[in-house]
């Protein structure tokens, strides 16, 4: 029905008569000369619809916005002084010669102009919220950072496979998404929350590098960043050990920046244990841009008659730390209680503080702490920390979960509040991650990252007698202190993926239950293999300057789970039901 699309008409030149499509974004009548914006997919074009064509210009005093239009004319250049620079179309308009209404619209429920509208309304209108133009962008973002993606996996000889999405329910952390078997009545299939049994049994069928664009499914309660379905771009590889995989990733990185926001990623990327991040940052994410970090005070303050610090100082799972906050003496008592009560919200018992006004002067320190330190101890913090003058200093003294938690947050809530983060893309791999985590409530092991990534080699005494000093052989992409990607190299013997099961509380019969086609894979010729998956929601959302993951994907739900534009989740007949065996008698016909 067209001819071109607005993007491609300044190549065409003056006088080219042209037929373009799209909606009427906006209609301006300037002293008897009608103009009309029209859009669409390749962006905006000025059309002008002059008098002097009467049954034209009759037609187009009809438009409305969003109306669906056919405009031919003759492309020419706009008049000296008039000029649009915004718009890669703002040297030309059309004249337009013909027009049809393809549809009219009815009135809006919001103007798509106005940046701030509810999202429950934007959900609700998704298909006109995605209209605007800031929309269309993020998701031409998101289709330039697959392509990219698939590009250099296939430069680099991987193939695509594509995974089941109904499988059998197995243990993976968060809850699954259950599906009632109408043709096996009181079985369920599980829509998979990752393909990671299905990428690892590819690997023993010898395809050594797979990947996939894949929609994973998670029942969890949400937040800006997640979603109850999401896409992962899913990767695996055979023979490659963890060096080897993350300088192939940083590749893919690197073009993935390049071609999608034209940014130059340098590499190779800085990398972190997860216990220095913790310990300098508080956070396996730790967000680089941000200079605050932690400073070790546990072994100053051992015999001072603090006894908050004291008592954590001696306490070998509770830490004490001092965090510099460059010319944040000027912070007021208010702001000082305002950040108290922030940290109380993760566990913390109170913030400790010190004023450093002038460190030379005889009472150029501030903190009703100070006569419970003493000269020496506060003179060593002041030199460990590098205080200077007008910095304050904030302490945390508390189990190491509850310094590094509050504290963590307290790094990014006065480093955002004080203008401390550059801008810019910060990259990291985070490595040597525990194995396994403690469950306090439960008093048993749990899986770190997922039960079938493998530990450390020079670590595998100390599975049976010390699980929690095993480190895991995985790592996590963290851009700008999100956590964007994720994997290890996987247990690639039964016989030692038997053992973390054990550990993990999981007896031969559950083992046998839940993962018995792992394990028999494994028991036939499994090479060594790893991999990672990619949160592309995340990623695009981050590249796109997006406040939420909703923001780039075309129908998001709620943060409750819910879609107001199809209203699901929805009740369903009394006959589906019984057809599911989920009712114990059929309804009547």
């Amino acid at each position: 029905m067209r001819t071109h699309l607005s993007r491609e008409l300044p190549a065409l030149g003056a006088g080219a008569a042209v037929v373009v499509c799209g909606w009427a974004q906006r209609r301006r009548d300037h002293g008897g000369i009608l103009f009309v914006d029209l859009r669409d997919r390749g962006g905006l074009v000025q059309v002008v619809f002059d008098p002097a064509r009467p049954e034209v210009f009759a037609r187009a005093e009809e438009l409305r916005s969003e109306y669906v239009l056919e405009v031919s004319g003759i492309l020419r250049r706009r008049p000296a002084g008039t000029e649009n620079s915004a718009l890669p179309t703002g040297a030309f308009e059309i004249d337009a010669t013909g027009l049809v209404v393809l549809n009219t619209a009815d009135a809006l429920p919001f103007p798509l102009d106005e940046p701030d509208i509810g999202e429950a309304v934007r959900l609700k209108y998704r298909y006109l919220d995605l209209r605007r133009a800031a929309m269309r962008d993020n998701f031409h973002l998101r289709h330039r950072l697959i392509r990219a993606a698939r590009r250099y996996l296939e430069d680099h000889d991987f193939l695509e496979i594509e995974t089941p999405m109904l499988t059998r329910s197995t243990p993976e952390g968060a809850r699954d998404y259950l599906v009632p078997s109408r043709t096996h009545p009181g079985h369920f299939f599980a829509l998979p929350q990752s393909p990671q049994l299905f990428k690892q049994i590819l690997m023993v069928a010898g395809f050594e590098r797979y990947y996939q664009v894949t929609r994973c499914f998670r029942d969890e309660d949400l937040r800006a960043d997640r979603q109850p379905e999401f896409t992962q771009l899913d990767i695996e590889t055979s023979f490659l050990d963890e060096q080897a995989i993350l300088d192939l990733m940083e590749g893919l990185v690197k073009a993935v920046f390049r071609e999608t926001i034209g940014v130059d990623i340098p590499t190779p990327l800085p990398r972190l244990t997860f216990d220095e991040a913790q310990h300098r940052f508080g956070s396996d994410k730790p967000d680089l841009r941000n200079p605050l970090q932690f400073v070790e005070i546990s072994d100053l303050v051992r015999e001072v008659e603090f006894k908050v610090f004291a008592a954590a100082a001696q306490d070998p799972k509770a830490r004490v730390v001092a965090m510099r906050v460059p010319g944040g003496a000027d912070l007021s008592r208010k702001a000082l209680d305002d950040y108290a009560a922030f940290v109380a919200g993760y566990g913390a018992k109170g913030l400790a503080y010190i004023k450093v006004n002038d460190p030379l002067a005889e009472n150029g320190l501030q903190s009703p702490i100070l006569k419970f330190l003493g000269g020496a101890v506060v003179r060593e913090i002041l030199m460990r920390t590098k205080a200077q003058a007008g910095d304050l200093l904030f302490f945390g003294a508390d189990s190491a979960r509850v310094v590094n938690e509050a504290m963590g947050a307290l790094r990014l809530r006065v480093g955002s509040d004080r203008g401390l983060v550059a801008g810019g893309w910060q990259l990291l791999w985070v490595v040597d991650f525990p194995l396994l985590e403690y469950d306090e409530e439960h008093k048993r092991f749990q899986a770190m990252h997922h039960p079938f990534t493998a530990p450390r080699s020079d670590d595998l005494s100390h599975l049976l007698t010390d699980p929690g000093r095993v480190r895991a052989r995985a790592y996590d992409l963290v851009l700008n202190g999100t956590e964007v990607g994720g994997g290890s190299i996987r247990i690639h013997e039964s016989r030692l993926q038997e053992q973390v099961f054990g550990v993990l509380g999981i007896d031969a019969a559950t083992a046998r239950e839940k993962f018995g086609f792992l394990l028999d894979a494994l028991r036939f010729g499994a090479p060594p293999h790893g991999g990672l998956a990619f949160g592309v929601d995340r990623l695009c959302a981050l590249l796109a300057g997006a406040e939420s993951i909703r923001d780039v994907i075309a129908f998001p739900k709620t943060q409750k789970a819910t879609c107001p534009l199809t209203e699901a989740p929805s009740t369903v007949s009394a006959q589906q039901l019984a057809d599911l065996a989920l009712l114990s008698t059929a309804p009547r016909a």
